[in-house]
């Protein structure tokens, strides 16, 4: 039965992601509230083959995303919570890798979504450019998605934030809602188990603390669900 559900979920996820990222690409140029659709719709179809395929329910602990604009520190175990976003989140924009918005097709269509590049080695001018950007977009009520660590993490593994994050933190003046969840057993296998994947929220912290105590919140906070 693992072995079917599998198979299924690939079949569907992956046939599924052709043509919806297809879509999205042909239309990134055209009508935004189309494009982001297709968006959506992937998103949506990850979390639908997760859930109903491999059999995987998704939790959701602590309440969830604010009414208002904050930023959200997730923890990264696997491409689960990177996918997932749009549907955790209301049109998130999320802080991503500046290397990916190389790769052809990508990288327009996730500047036509609102993604914000980061790049750790850029000098000051593309510094300001990302942080107009992010207030730009939490004016406009979006959520700021950022995963602290710069990379996926081994469930159980604990391991120091990007210095990036306190300059984000400090910069935009904004709640910090730290989200833990412990999708790294459950979706990075080839195999994949039948295991809930659980998102918890923790408690908003406040903006203008000293960083080593925002980050030492927000480490132990997306931390919560090692065991």
């Amino acid at each position: 039965m693992l072995l079917l559900r599998n198979l299924a979920y690939y079949v569907t996820f992956y046939a599924g992601s052709v043509l919806v990222t297809l879509a999205a690409f042909l239309t990134s140029r055209l009508d935004p509230r189309i494009f982001r659709a297709c968006v959506h719709a992937w998103s949506g179809l990850q979390r639908w083959s997760v859930e109903h395929l491999l059999g995987s329910r998704v939790v959701i602990e602590g309440g969830g995303p604010l009414a208002e604009p904050a930023l959200y520190a997730v923890k990264h175990e696997s491409f689960f919570e990177a996918i997932d976003a749009p549907t955790l989140f209301d049109l998130p924009v999320v802080f991503t890798k500046a290397e990916l918005f190389r790769i052809p097709g990508w990288g327009p269509a996730a500047r036509a979504y609102g993604l914000v590049a980061v790049d750790r080695d850029a000098g000051a001018k593309a510094l300001l450019a990302m942080m107009r950007q992010a207030r730009a977009a939490a004016a406009a009520g979006r959520p700021l998605v950022i995963f602290p660590e710069g990379t996926r993490v081994p469930h159980g593994e604990r391991r120091a934030l990007q210095a990036g994050f306190a300059g984000l933190y400090k910069a935009l003046g904004l709640p910090v809602v730290p989200v833990a969840v412990d999708s790294g057993p459950s979706y990075k296998p080839a195999l994949k188990p039948r295991r809930p994947i659980t998102y918890r929220f923790g408690a908003p912290i406040p903006p203008g603390l000293p960083r080593e105590e925002a980050e030492a919140r927000v480490l132990d906070a997306i931390n919560a669900l090692n065991p």
